[in-house]
Order: C-alpha cells, then structure tokens, then sequence
C-alpha cells in the first residue's frame, strides 16, 4: 500500500505531562483532560494547568456546550470554563466516577456503581438505582432521557417521570453506550468483542460480532448515517443509513494496518474519519473512497483521544504517554 499523504507539518506537537484522559475545544481554545487530575488549558505558550481533581485521577471527562465536564476517582464531578474557572456539581464521597454524560443545555449525568444521577439544565438532581453496576450513560437526542448500560442490557431512563425505566436485554456485559443522531437506535459495546444494537421503535435488537480486541470508542458520522469503531486493524464501519440499520449488511474498513484502532472521531462536517492506533500513528480517511492522510507518524504510546472543533478545522489529540497535538487543517 502506498505511503499515505502527510499532513504532518500542520500539527503543532504539544506535551501534556501525563496520560490524556479527554480533550476538547472549550470556548474554541484546546483543553486536555490529564490522569494526574490536572486539566491543560491552552497550547504553546498560553498554555497552563488547572488542577480540577487534586491528588486524584481523572477517569472519565465529557464537553457540554462551552465546558469541560469530569469524573474522578475521588467522586467529584467538576465543571470547568475556558477561562480555568471550577465549580464542584457532586462529590460521592469515598466512590468513583465511573461514567458520565452531559448534552450543551446543562444538563449532566453520572454513575457511582449501581447508582445513576441526573442533574437537569436548573441544577435539580434526580436518581435510580440500575440493576447492576453501570459501564455507560448518553443522554437520547430528543427529551430530557437517558441510556444507561450495564450488565444484560441497558435501560431508558426519564428522570423528571414516576415510571420505571424502560428495559433492552441482551445476555452479558454492556461496556460503553451510544445513541444515534436521530435517537432511533442505541448502540452498546460489550465485553466479548462484540456490539450491541437496539433499535427502539420495536426493540428489535442485533449482535455486530467480529472483533479480535472490544470496541471501546464509537463515532457518528455528521449525517447518523455510519458509526466507526475501534477494536480492530482498521476503523470498522457500520451502516445506518437505513430503517434496519446494519441488519443483514456487512461493515466497511479505512485504514487497515498491522496495529489495532485504538479511538475514532468522524469530522463534524465531512465523510472524513480520524482514528488513532494503538502504536500513536494517527490518519484521518475519506469514507468514499479510503484515501488516507497521515497526521502522526507511529513509534509512540497509544492514541487515547481525537476531538475536532465544530468547524472541522482544527482537531485535538492526546496519547497514553502524555504526547498530545493540534492539527490544523490546510485552507
């Protein structure tokens, strides 16, 4: 296979100092969610830490609107803005965060073993108990409804209503979850390397099987038509273009290398997909034809995180080692 085209004179290389948990753009300026409790504000010589979880872990970091949203292991959940400012919105004493949610209104949600939290956009904070421990949470595109993943299933939650949550079964342990753009499917990756799908309007549900490692990063394309996963040599990429969605239809691959995927992130504008692999090489490939583009070379520790800007301009990066970037697209 011939080299891919390089694009990586546009990447400014930053040095997080600690494995990168998250990151995101706040208020347009980068931000990195580090393992050390620390957060990096900033890039080159602006840049500066804040430490949200003092002698703690970050374990989980979400944005919402123009913050950064993060879970420790010293059950905090911390908000923090663009200018570095803090403010604590729950503290499990004694517990970790184990997953978290949050959508651009405000509203926020998080986990503490069975435990699950929801805190709406006016700061009124509702609770269920799942049954079992929670791996995942994302908040459904329309209302104010949440998906929670744990073991045999997941169920939909409305905090602000009196009845139970509404139940998805599938026998096994449901990891990360996902709703699709138009909220017509919910999407689990689960700890036998494999997917779990539901489509809601009947339940009808679908196992997406095939992977030598467990998917843990999952990505919609601008349009909800396809959802990339990591867990492979390649980018897998699963059609939802349809009513059925991937029933009967078989994945696509971008990227194929001798190193598995290891995150994903479609661009937010373009059938373009970045994904990160498990030796630090970034590339970003077009969908329609599997062109590639390489952003960072391999020879580094694994690529934990991508995020792009709304525009689709700029895109963040940040590795197990504490390497981190910004890449900024040619004109």
């Amino acid at each position: 296979m011939a080299a891919p085209t390089s694009l990586t004179s546009n990447v400014a290389a930053l040095d997080a100092g600690a494995p990168v948990t998250a990151a995101a753009f706040i208020a347009g300026a980068p931000a990195f969610a580090l393992g050390d409790g620390q957060i990096l504000l900033g890039g080159g010589a602006d840049a500066r830490l804040v430490a949200a979880h003092p002698d703690a872990a970050i374990l989980i970091a979400v944005k919402a609107g123009d913050v950064l949203i993060t879970g420790g292991d010293d059950g905090r959940v911390v908000e923090i803005a663009g200018d570095g400012v803090m403010r604590e919105l729950a503290r499990e004493k004694g517990k970790w965060i184990d997953a978290l949610a949050a959508r651009a209104d405000g509203a926020v949600a998080w986990s503490t073993g069975r435990q699950v939290f929801a805190r709406g956009a006016k700061g009124d904070v509702k609770a269920f108990t799942a049954p079992s421990t929670v791996r995942g949470l994302a908040f459904l595109p329309k209302g104010y409804r949440l998906a929670v993943s744990h073991y045999n299933g997941a169920s939909l939650w409305f905090p602000n209503a009196a009845a139970e949550p509404d139940e998805l079964h599938w026998k096994g342990s449901h990891l990360e979850i996902t709703a699709s753009p138009d909220g017509k499917f919910i999407v689990t990756s689960m700890q036998e390397n494999a997917l779990h799908a539901w489509r809601l309007s009947d339940k009808k549900d679908l196992r997406l099987s095939g992977y030598p490692a467990k998917p843990r990063s999952m990505s919609w394309s601008h349009d909800g038509n396809w959802l990339a996963t990591s867990g492979a040599e390649a980018a897998i990429v699963w059609p939802f273009n349809s009513k059925e969605g991937p029933v009967n239809k078989a994945p696509s691959e971008l990227g194929v290398r001798s190193a598995r995927v290891t995150t994903v992130a479609f661009h937010p504008k373009s059938p373009i997909l970045a994904q990160g692999y498990e030796d630090g090489m970034i590339l970003l490939c077009r969908q329609a034809d599997g062109a590639e583009l390489l952003v960072r070379a391999e020879g580094a520790g694994a690529i934990t995180t991508l995020a792009w800007d709304e525009t689709g301009r700029r895109m963040l990066f940040g590795g197990a080692d504490g390497a981190a970037g910004l890449l900024t697209m040619p004109a």
